[in-house]
């Protein structure tokens, strides 16, 4: 095989890399508003992911006092659940047909690859877990990031390859071909 990149050998010359699909230069409007987007979406998620973890508490302290106090034993499950509860939700809704949360939705926003695949569970459950860590350790950086570059992507979403857009205008950017 030539490596000096004569003829058709398969090799590539770029690195192998994909360009992002997604411009903000060429398509501004993917990413306009998206920051007060997502925090609105987020807030909503909030709220999605605690109304079961309330009921679930309040179950526990109601069933613990029927059951004289054995039922309260069940708290040391109430926070490995919530976690499960929190993952599961995240890599279903990530890794569903909108590859979005149900806030996410709710803002008409998406979450894609760099190179503009959808979402799937392993990248939507990856994607809560390292939110969560960074805002826990770094949380005013992981805001301020999204101020400073053109796709208004926050530090997770560098680590881990994502975009988040505006659904509908992707949808009027590409639209579907003619069935006739």
């Amino acid at each position: 095989m030539s490596y000096s990149g004569s003829g058709n050998t398969g090799w590539r010359n770029d690195g192998g890399v994909q360009p992002h699909a997604f411009d903000p230069e060429l398509q501004p409007e993917l990413f306009r508003g998206l920051l007060t987007r997502r925090v609105f979406a987020f807030l909503i998620d909030l709220v999605v992911l605690s109304v079961p973890v309330i009921l679930g508490y309040i179950f526990i302290a109601v069933f613990g006092l029927i059951t004289l106090g054995l039922g309260w034993a069940l708290f040391w499950l109430a926070w490995p659940a919530t976690v499960v509860w929190a993952i599961v939700y995240y890599g279903s809704s990530i890794g569903g047909p909108h590859s979005a949360t149900m806030g996410m939705r709710a803002m008409d926003l998406e979450l894609r690859t760099w190179y503009g695949a959808p979402g799937y569970f392993v990248l939507g459950a990856t994607h809560a877990v390292l939110f969560w860590v960074s805002i826990s350790f770094l949380s005013p950086l992981v805001l301020l990031v999204g101020l400073f570059n053109s796709r208004r992507r926050l530090l997770h979403d560098f680590v881990l390859g994502t975009v988040v857009i505006n659904s509908s205008v992707r949808t009027q950017v590409t639209p579907a071909a003619r069935s006739w």
